[in-house]
């Protein structure tokens, strides 16, 4: 029962410098170190492990800052707390809705119209009560870029466990909702922040919002891509990298094109997660 504290209390016995050095070369390489600062930070706080990765840098969008990088729970820390609670009576394998082909912004895909996913709970009555979710892909699948529909390389070429993933972090919350209500790095990675519903400032002038909005992001040289690819090539295949980190790194300085987005996942080999 105490082992959350436990590890907790361990991590200031590491400086933590080398703990950054330590996470940065192995559970979230390529990562910048004010990032991984943000998960020992994070992972302080909540009294978790750092080194049982609960917890994902999802690059996100946002308005009036660009790309930046945000701690998220991960599905496997969702999983772990519902256990703890020593109420998780089970989960039903992902039920999903037909198969679906189509383009989206020059890109072909197949993927579930939706998933559903039941999570049990055992209450303190003895009953079993069961939580379902129903999630749709379209609603949840990440593009490549904020300006692109196409999905971004984990959501084309993992359509169904993504969406699996989505769906089982809602049933989680839904059946156990001192977890908490934050969403997944699975559900939230591509997306982007709207601020809109907090803005409390009067309206600005069309001149006054021209000036105060940055300016367009220049094309990426087709020139810089080529001399790149041979060393995001070795990082994809090192496992020290990603193509949709690489793609977010690239579009917080330029603006890439669809074309340029498909060279770069098409170096990726193999699956990955996100750090």
């Amino acid at each position: 029962m105490n082992a959350p504290a436990k590890h907790a209390d361990a991590m200031p016995a590491i400086a933590e410098a080398a703990l950054v050095e330590v996470l940065s070369g192995s559970l979230y390489p390529g990562a910048a170190q004010n990032s991984v600062v943000m998960v020992l930070a994070y992972c302080k706080a909540a009294q978790l492990d750092p080194m049982l990765k609960p917890v994902h840098i999802v690059p996100i969008y946002q308005k009036g800052r660009g790309m930046v990088d945000v701690v998220m729970p991960g599905i496997g820390l969702y999983r772990i707390q519902a256990a703890r609670t020593g109420q998780y009576a089970g989960i039903s394998d992902p039920e999903y809705g037909p198969a679906i082909t189509a383009t989206l912004a020059g890109v072909e895909v197949t993927y579930p119209e939706w998933c559903r996913v039941t999570v049990k709970r055992q209450m303190a009555s003895g009953q079993i009560a069961e939580f379902t979710a129903n999630e749709r892909w379209l609603e949840n699948y990440a593009t490549a870029s904020r300006d692109s529909a196409a999905p971004n390389a984990m959501w084309k070429r993992r359509a169904f466990a993504q969406l699996a993933k989505c769906a089982e972090a809602q049933a989680l919350r839904k059946a156990f909702p001192e977890v908490g209500s934050a969403p997944t790095a699975d559900e939230m990675e591509g997306k982007a922040f709207d601020d809109s519903a907090r803005d409390v400032t009067p309206a600005a002038s069309q001149a006054q919002r021209e000036e105060s909005e940055p300016a367009a992001l220049p094309a990426y040289p087709d020139g810089k891509l080529e001399e790149s690819i041979p060393a995001w090539r070795a990082s994809f295949d090192a496992g020290k990298s990603s193509a949709d980190h690489v793609i977010a790194k690239i579009s917080t300085k330029y603006t890439l094109s669809l074309e340029q987005i498909k060279k770069i996942e098409a170096l990726e080999a193999l699956e990955g997660e996100q750090a």
